[in-house]
């Protein structure tokens, strides 16, 4: 152990964006529950890249006994990323948490303007902690509704912060565990979910119900589904969480 020089990360005012991640070159940034972590003190070098990289001036350079800087051990890890591993979704400039302007969009001949007012939407993706949680309408969605539905945006887009998701392809026990993290840490005012009238998307409805009740929140809820052939097919309306 040595007192050195070492970076400091406010996790209340971090949103884990990931741009600290992406700037730290010796590795020792990660996302992780949608907060930036220093998981090993040995490969962070003290110098501050990261520092005038972070929006919300959450990261600090602070003096405290810590690990020594382990220059080899960074190069091998460097080594073996680039050989042998993908590289990890916080380092793609693509998942970097966005607030997006409505309606911003120009129109054309070609296109509608797009009512999205967050980035990014699959559920995998998103930060626990995203900004746009906080007292947000949540539209949970199955990934073929914006495909077979051609009124998505303005029926049920407008006004919502967007997550999509595929119940069958994807692991839904990561996706039920996320839902509750973001469930429990956020005040969701209401949630609508949006399903294929296809058998195996009814899991949607499952893993939200699930996540819903393993947060302790009471939470509204309205399920929509979609026909194959761009109908709407019925509505429920519900409140999940409540003791009966």
């Amino acid at each position: 152990m040595a007192y050195r020089n070492i970076i400091r990360i406010d996790e209340e005012k971090c949103d884990g964006c990931g741009i600290c991640a992406r700037a730290c070159h010796e590795g020792a940034i990660r996302i992780i529950d949608g907060k930036a972590k220093l998981v090993k003190e040995s490969y962070c070098d003290g110098l501050g890249d990261c520092i005038g990289e972070c929006p919300q001036d959450a990261i600090t350079i602070e003096q405290r006994e810590a690990e020594e800087y382990d220059a080899e051990a960074v190069e091998q890890a460097q080594k073996k990323q680039n050989d042998s591993e993908p590289a990890p979704a916080c380092q793609c400039q693509g998942t970097m948490v966005k607030t997006l302007e409505r309606g911003k969009t120009e129109k054309s001949s070609e296109s509608q303007p797009s009512l999205l007012s967050n980035w990014p939407v699959q559920i995998k993706l998103l930060p626990v902690n995203a900004p746009y949680f906080d007292g947000a309408s949540l539209l949970i969605a199955a990934d073929c509704v914006p495909c077979a539905f051609g009124s998505f945006h303005s029926q049920f887009v407008d006004g919502r912060v967007v997550l999509l998701g595929c119940p069958k392809l994807d692991d839904a026990k990561y996706y039920e565990e996320k839902l509750t993290q973001i469930f429990a840490a956020n005040d969701i005012k209401d949630i609508s979910i949006v399903f294929m009238e296809v058998p195996c998307c009814t899991g949607l409805i499952w893993l939200v119900e699930s996540a819903i009740e393993k947060s302790g929140k009471q939470i509204p809820v309205t399920k929509t589904k979609i026909g194959i052939n761009g109908n709407i097919c019925n509505n429920q309306n519900s409140i999940f969480g409540e003791l009966l």
